[in-house]
């Protein structure tokens, strides 16, 4: 088979439908997961040995079927990129002990021990010269004070990927994370409407958010074997909106 075995979790929309286009674009053969209906999703990727495939990341059976899935359609895996993620709004003084608790149930098990689990099953199919890609967020750093759950998820992401850069280079396998800030996709575009919309650009010098395909470019270096030795970085994709020290 042509090409390598790439792995895009949440991959149906947003970030994760522009990465999959990415990696699809150079020559690679892309599983594409995506957690409902999974008619027609692999039709626009451009190129040939795409494959769909579908899990709850918060079951891990549905994981390590997903995971095994993907890699024996496409021949082994060679790139993980977790992507998937869930935003759950729960400020602490405005919602019941009952919602308190579901909402960290559901992001963390998605967010980070579904990442995580991902991993473990990916690890099992990839070769030398891997690579895991997370997708954190801006909000590990300064905190999500409508969602502290999804920031604590995105904190732990971070120190996950680390951890796992020291655990698996001995087996020739990078692991990376980008930290993106506001992205424009369907599911920030209510956001960036007026009025809000132009308070959350001008949190940018630049006074814009960043295009999936610029959070992509960043992927696909992080993928590249050129890209070994930013094994355990965490790459700030915000526009300078937040600069931590």
């Amino acid at each position: 088979m042509s090409g390598r075995g790439v792995l895009v979790t949440g991959a149906s929309r947003g970030i994760g439908r522009a990465v999959a286009q990415g990696f699809a674009a150079i020559g690679d053969r892309v599983a594409i997961h995506h957690r409902g209906t999974t008619a027609g999703l692999s039709v626009e990727l451009p190129g040939e040995g795409h494959t769909v495939v579908r899990a709850d990341l918060a079951d891990p059976d549905e994981v390590r079927r997903m995971v095994d899935e993907a890699a024996e359609t496409l021949g082994g895996l060679d790139v993980v990129v977790n992507n998937a993620g869930v935003f759950v709004r729960h400020p602490i003084t405005e919602v019941s002990y009952e919602e308190w608790q579901a909402a960290w149930r559901e992001t963390l098990g998605v967010n980070l021990v579904g990442a995580a689990n991902v991993a473990w099953c990916a690890v099992r199919h990839m070769r030398t010269g891997g690579r895991i890609i997370n997708v954190s967020s801006r909000g590990a750093f300064r905190g999500e004070p409508d969602a502290p759950a999804y920031g604590a998820s995105k904190a732990g992401l971070n120190a996950l990927g680390q951890s796992l850069a020291v655990d698996l280079a001995p087996h020739g396998i990078a692991v990376a994370t980008v930290a993106p800030g506001f992205v424009a996709t369907d599911m920030t575009n209510e956001h960036l409407k007026a009025p809000r919309g132009a308070e959350i650009r001008a949190q940018s010098p630049f006074q814009r958010v960043a295009r999936p395909e610029e959070i992509t470019a960043a992927v696909l270096y992080l993928a590249s074997p050129e890209a070994e030795w930013a094994s355990g970085a965490v790459l700030d994709l915000n526009g300078a909106s937040y600069l931590r020290t």
